[in-house]
């Protein structure tokens, strides 16, 4: 199968987690398959935006291969970056309003996750194509910081190094009289979290022809 984009995003490994994502996005990224979604009412039409990337944490966010690059020159470059950084460890997880969507945020101490995502976007940025005129005008339409600004014409996106927020995606925007709503229906279906929470793998995941990302690697962080 062939990829338009590649990312390194953190994909929870199978367990209670990766289930309740899969189904409540409707996509399981780990199988690369559609997932029947709870009978929650409005529930498709909340998770049609973060459906097709998967339950997942960015890490380096989706990026067009460079000229000359090769996907087998980017696995290689993963595996080799792996064995380089540290696992990260925070105090856990929990559910938070970003704006107006949803999303399951670390606590504790998170510079090691921040180091992990700072280490991909810096090693694996080589295999990136320049960033389309669109995508930029795109970015900048949100508003940036003259921080997110460098960022964004330095690495192709304007949320990375100290401007990076790990997150878990469950909904996307949504009516701020609904939020309330939908912050009770997550709680209703989350496993337990994990205490502490643990980045001590990564994975490689490819944008299909379908618009959908599915997991191609995992690598274990041995650094």
């Amino acid at each position: 199968m062939s990829y338009s984009r590649f990312a390194i995003y953190f994909v929870p490994p199978d367990g209670p987690l990766a289930t309740f994502g899969a189904t409540w996005l409707g996509w399981d990224v780990i199988l690369g398959c559609d997932v029947a979604q709870p009978d929650v009412p409005g529930l498709h039409d909340i998770t049609m935006t973060p459906q097709k990337y998967g339950f997942h944490g960015t890490l380096k966010p989706p990026f067009r291969l460079a000229e000359g690059a090769s996907v087998e020159g980017l696995i290689q470059a993963t595996a080799n970056l792996s064995a380089t950084l540290r696992p990260a460890h925070c105090d856990g997880l929990e559910l938070t309003t970003i704006g107006r969507f949803l999303a399951l945020t670390p606590r504790g101490d998170l510079a090691g996750l921040r180091d992990v995502a700072a280490g991909c976007v810096r090693a694996l940025d080589p295999f990136r194509a320049p960033a389309p005129a669109g995508e930029l005008a795109r970015r900048r339409a949100a508003g940036l910081t003259s921080a997110q600004e460098a960022y964004l014409l330095q690495w192709g996106y304007p949320y990375v190094m100290d401007e990076f927020k790990f997150h878990l995606t469950l909904t996307g925007k949504l009516p701020e009289d609904s939020i309330a709503h939908w912050s009770d229906a997550v709680r209703q279906h989350l496993p337990a979290l994990p205490t502490p929470f643990a980045i001590d793998q990564i994975a490689l995941c490819g944008e299909r022809e379908d618009g959908r990302f599915e997991l191609l690697h995992r690598y274990t962080l041995s650094g």
